[in-house]
């Protein structure tokens, strides 16, 4: 579920705090829980959400790709968890560093043109990636820089839905995202193992190369140009956080309880997404090799994938907030059930269980970007997922120095314990703060 998972996009409606209550059985109370709800269909004829989405699914499934060619890479070479999941983190670790720092791009300059720089400068480094005979810490290092830049793509891309989905239709849209985000990660997970141990390691990184190119090409073309979003908003002087946009981006998302909780709960993928970053030994301690690796990838990127569809359809608007608790310590309490040591089909199952209950983020994602002013809507995203990558980044690295010295297995059941003792704090935290 990686970066990716985790990837929130901002809420159409731009609710302040004031008018966005959140009650203490959890219920939103806000007009906007009360439109009327849209189809997938209806999102899908939008023109310019289709472009987004095919961008977002050749580059997400080239990403993937990369990723287990890297991560594969350097533990055949070394045969080390520690360093194999230290590769694993370059992809997603510098997510910290590109959100803090560079989201805020998105705000100042035309989204469109953020996005359009972004995917051509990815497709250098990864073609830098692939030429023979490249070190490997070298092309960890390449890796590292692609996944920084990815932040103010990804900032300016989610930023760009509240311009082009209204009402429901967002909710949809969001939900659409996060499926295509989890549903490429399981195609680029599960064929990434074939297609290194079939093609190597040169042209999968070619391949992902080429999908940079082709989002390029799809967004210069079909997604409208805009105007910077700090420079378009009518009447209004100078942004508070222009002058110091990190630390007045840091005090609003910090010092406003609607925007903390719903975030801190999007950081519990930290916990549940431990499994990503033991893969390769896990699956060696199963006794499988490349394919299985893919599959323990992939499968909770299935699970989550399926979960964001059945809960955006199924669950009524007024009763997501309600779920988003429990579904978020339910996904750590899954991983618990990797203290009976499962064998790599019931890991499997598992890992699906644990992702279907991922699917709350859709919640926290609206609960959280509703508060955001307009003109910070990038730079608050940014540093939302900039804790969460970083969260991720730590858990994993820890988890493949703990995977030396104990079983994968048990690893992972500790980090569904640890995140069931947080995942509970915030829930309770937010019951008192009502």
């Amino acid at each position: 579920m990686s970066p990716g998972s985790v990837a929130w996009a901002p809420e159409e409606a731009q609710i302040t705090s004031r008018d966005c209550r959140i009650s203490r059985d959890g219920e939103e109370r806000s007009q906007a829980a009360a439109e009327p709800r849209s189809t997938f269909g209806e999102v899908f004829r939008i023109g310019e959400f289709r472009a987004l989405w095919m961008a977002q699914v050749l580059s997400v499934a080239g990403d993937q790709l990369a990723r287990v060619a890297i991560t594969l890479l350097v533990f055949e070479q070394t045969r080390s968890a520690l360093l194999a999941a230290i590769a694993f983190a370059a992809s997603v670790v510098p997510t910290f560093a590109g959100g803090l720092i560079l989201s805020g791009l998105a705000d100042r300059w035309p989204r469109r043109q953020v996005m359009i720089g972004c995917d051509l400068s990815r497709a250098v480094l990864v073609g830098l990636m692939a030429l023979p005979a490249m070190p490997i810490g070298v092309r960890v290092g390449l890796l590292f820089l692609v996944t920084m830049i990815g932040a103010p793509f990804t900032s300016a891309r989610a930023a760009l839905y509240p311009d082009i989905l209204s009402g429901d239709r967002y909710v949809l849209g969001t939900a659409v995202t996060l499926t295509t985000l989890q549903f490429a990660q399981v195609v680029g997970f599960a064929a990434g193992g074939a297609v290194v141990g079939v093609f190597g390691v040169r042209t999968s990184l070619l391949a992902d190369a080429a999908t940079f190119i082709f989002s390029a090409v799809i967004t210069r073309l079909w997604v409208l140009a805009r105007p910077a979003a700090r420079a378009a908003a009518p009447g209004a002087g100078p942004s508070p956080a222009l002058g110091h946009p990190l630390s007045g981006g840091l005090r609003l998302v910090f010092a406003t309880p609607a925007l903390l909780t719903p975030m801190l709960l999007g950081w519990l993928s930290a916990f549940y997404n431990v499994p990503e970053g033991v893969a390769a030994p896990l699956a060696h301690s199963l006794g499988g090799g490349a394919v299985a690796t893919g599959l323990i990838l992939a499968a909770g990127a299935f699970g989550a994938s399926l979960g964001a569809v059945l809960f955006s359809r199924l669950v009524r608007p007024r009763r997501r907030l309600r779920w988003m608790s429990p579904l978020a310590i339910g996904s750590c309490a899954m991983l618990v059930l990797f203290a009976a040591r499962p064998t790599l089909p019931w890991a499997l199952l598992v890992l699906v269980g644990s992702g279907l209950c991922d699917c709350y983020q859709l919640a926290a994602n609206a609960a959280f970007v509703r508060a955001v002013p307009p003109g910070q809507r990038s730079q608050a995203f940014g540093i939302a997922q900039a804790g969460m990558s970083l969260g991720q980044g730590a858990a994993m690295v820890l988890a493949g120095a703990a995977a030396g010295r104990f079983a994968p297995s048990l690893v992972i059941a500790t980090a569904g314990v640890l995140g069931i003792a947080a995942g509970t704090a915030i829930a309770l935290s937010r019951v008192r703060a009502g």
